[in-house]
């Protein structure tokens, strides 16, 4: 009899610390972190669950950016009109009210006006994001007479747009489900597939994802037509359009704990006669 020893490590990675200290803004008591120091520094946080943006000139005068909108509902842009006199008519047509984007902006202002101005910006259209989830499943598109459910781990690597909410995403995963007493079968599984955000929150998200090419690696022992013991090991190839929903949850400035049900349906795969379990709980960080 085969005992199973399942560890799920989570792996706490260091994030960044930005410096932050109290700033006094038009009688508001705020704490900023410091992302740009410069000519110009750029300062934000998030505060009462909203990015605030501010700009501290070299006489210590802090200005915040500001996007309101009028009464048709549209938005103003004020942060460009006060980027450009702030910058001596630097262009702001290209300009969005995000951190990317801001973090940019000023950099290049500070580089081309201060030669001895050392850039801390590190030019990406993409940004990455790392998670460590462990849960359970029944391998619903597995023939599993008993609905055995067994555990699973996994880890991933997000593909995104670097921008503050971004609702596209590709992932590459990687995840291994173990075999159990009752129900030897076991696989690790290699995963393309795209996230959809469509509930997207400066704190929470709320997506749909589909699988689009597998590669599995299984195990399986069962008994043969001479109730011997048969062990037998496959790899395939599949292209079976695996849909889930999931959810992350903003936990720090750059981490998120996520919540996958991984496997509802697929479109090219037969669901055996179990109604899907395939529950995951993980620990994501921006890379």
């Amino acid at each position: 009899m085969k005992k199973i020893l399942v560890a799920i490590l989570f792996c706490m990675a260091f994030q960044i610390n930005y410096s932050q200290q109290t700033y006094n803004v038009n009688g508001e008591s705020l704490e900023l972190k410091t992302e740009v120091d410069g000519k110009l520094d750029l300062l934000w946080n998030t505060i009462d669950g909203k990015y605030r943006y501010f700009i501290k000139s070299e006489d210590g005068t802090i200005t915040e950016l500001k996007n309101t909108k009028n009464d048709n509902n549209d938005y103003q842009e004020e942060y460009k009109s006060t980027l450009s006199n702030l910058t001596n008519g630097k262009s702001t047509d290209k300009l969005k009210l995000t951190l990317y984007s801001l973090k940019s902006y000023i950099d290049s202002y500070n580089a081309s006006v201060d030669s001895g101005y050392i850039s801390t910006n590190i030019e990406r259209n993409v940004q990455l994001r790392l998670g460590f989830f462990g849960g359970i499943t029944n391998n619903p598109f597995v023939g599993n007479p008993d609905n055995t459910k067994t555990p699973m781990i996994g880890t991933e690597l997000e593909i995104f747009e670097a921008n503050s909410l971004p609702r596209h995403s590709g992932f590459l995963q990687a995840r291994h489900t173990f075999e159990s007493d009752d129900f030897k079968y076991s696989t690790t599984e290699l995963a393309l597939g795209y996230r959809f955000r469509f509930i997207n929150k400066e704190t929470f998200s709320i997506y749909g994802q589909v699988k689009l090419a597998t590669l599995n690696f299984t195990d399986v022992t069962f008994l043969d037509e001479n109730d011997m013991e048969v062990n037998s090991n496959e790899t395939s190839f599949d292209i079976p359009f695996i849909f889930g929903v999931g959810s992350d949850i903003k936990v720090g400035d750059n981490s998120y704990i996520t919540i996958i049900y991984g496997e509802l349906f697929a479109a090219f795969l037969d669901n055996q006669g179990n109604f899907s379990t395939d529950i995951a709980v993980g620990y994501k960080f921006n890379l």
